[in-house]
């Protein structure tokens, strides 16, 4: 068994693989940039390690990880996600060094970070696949080919992007080659690669993923799926397991293709598998593999019991899985909210700083993920996910219940968040009727009032004139 692990990353995720850690009785070490030497991960940890001069950077830099893990006397690295999770140079460079790396293998990673190789290696799986081309486009002409093939709309994708950069849905000819020339300079900006590729845009799809878990002896098992429609930006802000609408027929035929292909596939670790269903037909598309932990793993260990990184950790250490399939139970459903450091009233545009408030919402079926507290600096170099909300309950409705009284309690003052937008959606009749796809959010927006969580509220009122009365009577 592993005895001791260096957490390549920063913020919740660092917090939440540390806890893993604890649980199992190891010792933990971090690393952190000058941006976070406040952070909550630095205190969770058993030794925690700077690594100074460019914020960013410090969690990219691989080789300066390894030799901190190295000195540190660790035998393995979990990257978390985001960061160093997806590069296989990493994953190579752990093994090199003689440290585990806690994820699938180095070729694993490589194969499914490339989209259009990934696409190839799931259709030969048997997995179908959205029409489109099967290597990335040379051209503007081929590009015009392409979609007057398989019909417009179509969408642009970025071959080895993700997050929705490089990515631009395009409904006629026209229109083609502005979008493609701006597809291929954000993929160049942001992966150091201008390759697009180009499939068939589905209408009003749902975004289906599938939770795999897998060992190095061939067990594969799935966690069940989870609906990640309501995105901004083909951000996902809001994820759901199971999906409330989702058919039993399709959902089981989903699974089972997943679990087989990845059995046929030889994967280890854990891994989503991500699709598109097209909601007119039934038919669902693989669109891509993330080969590392996911921000919503949380609400799937709501629903099964199953702490995953602990998982992944003990697949690393070369343990099998402990349990099959039939094994595994569902229970009830659980809501992800990401709670992100961002301006509603500037187009969402992230909103560092002090933290001056914070009162997190408790009770049955609330498990909340978060590195933030009193008086912390959101740093303005990272992501702005500032924590995760989780809600659970026995079904849908008590879910949707609890989610709007945990919502209400979050409290957090000093900057502005969206947890507003999370209010508003939760309360949304069409949300709650589980009528919604990719697009919700984008055509809501106009409807959402966004009222400014600085404003002056009733609880600050009450909490000042409490304050004072206790000053006064000196309480």
């Amino acid at each position: 068994m592993i005895k001791k692990v260096l957490i390549a990353n920063r913020g919740e995720v660092a917090v939440r693989i540390i806890r893993a850690c604890k649980e199992l009785g190891l010792k933990t070490v971090a690393i952190y940039s000058e941006a976070d030497i406040t952070s909550l991960h630095t205190k969770k940890s058993d030794e925690a390690y700077l690594i100074p001069r460019d914020p960013i950077k410090a969690y990219l830099d691989y080789k300066n990880i390894i030799r901190i893990a190295k000195q540190s006397g660790v035998d393995a690295i979990h990257p978390g996600y985001g960061f160093l999770s997806e590069n296989h140079e990493f994953a190579q460079a752990c093994i090199d060094a003689g440290l585990i790396f806690i994820g699938p293998t180095p070729e694993q990673i490589e194969t499914f970070g490339d989209k259009v190789k990934a696409k190839k290696v799931m259709k030969s799986l048997g997995l179908p696949v959205v029409p489109g081309s099967e290597e990335p486009i040379q051209s503007l002409e081929e590009a015009y080919d392409i979609a007057k093939d398989i019909g417009y709309p179509i969408i642009l994708k970025a071959a080895y992007g993700g997050g929705g950069r490089g990515m631009r849905v395009v409904y006629d000819e026209k229109s083609l080659k502005q979008s493609f020339e701006s597809a291929q300079k954000e993929s160049l900006a942001f992966f150091g690669k201008g390759d697009i590729f180009i499939e068939k845009y589905i209408q009003r799809p749902k975004h289906i993923e599938i939770q795999i878990l897998a060992d190095k002896y061939g067990n594969v098992v799935h966690l069940g799926e989870r609906d990640c429609s309501i995105q901004r930006r083909h951000q996902k802000i809001i994820e759901i397991t199971p999906s409330p609408v989702l058919e039993p027929a399709v959902r089981n035929k989903m699974l089972g293709m997943s679990v087989r292909a990845m059995m046929k596939y030889g994967y280890e670790s854990a891994g989503t598998i991500e699709f598109i269903l097209d909601q007119n037909t039934n038919e669902f598309y693989f669109i891509e593999m993330n080969t590392r932990l996911q921000v919503e793993h949380t609400i799937t260990e709501m629903v099964t019991g199953i702490d995953i990184v602990e998982q992944m950790i003990r697949i690393a250490s070369g343990e099998p899985l402990p349990f099959v399939q039939n094994d595994i139970t569902f229970r009830g459903s659980a809501i992800q909210f990401r709670i992100n450091a961002e301006d509603p009233k500037r187009n969402f545009a992230p909103s560092p700083g002090r933290i001056t408030a914070y009162h997190s919402p408790g009770g049955i079926g609330i498990r909340i993920d978060s590195a933030i507290y009193k008086d912390y600096i959101i740093p303005p170099y990272y992501d702005s996910l500032a924590g995760k909300l989780c809600v659970w309950a026995l079904n849908w409705d008590r879910a949707l219940a609890r989610a709007r009284r945990a919502l209400d309690e979050f409290i957090i003052r000093g900057i502005p968040t969206n947890l507003q937008l999370h209010r508003e959606i939760i309360r949304d009749e069409d949300f709650i009727r589980g009528d919604f796809d990719t697009s919700f959010l984008d055509n809501k927006l106009n409807e959402y009032s966004y009222k400014i969580e600085n404003e002056v509220q009733k609880d600050i009122i009450a909490l000042a004139i409490s304050a004072a009365i206790a000053s006064h009577y000196g309480l």
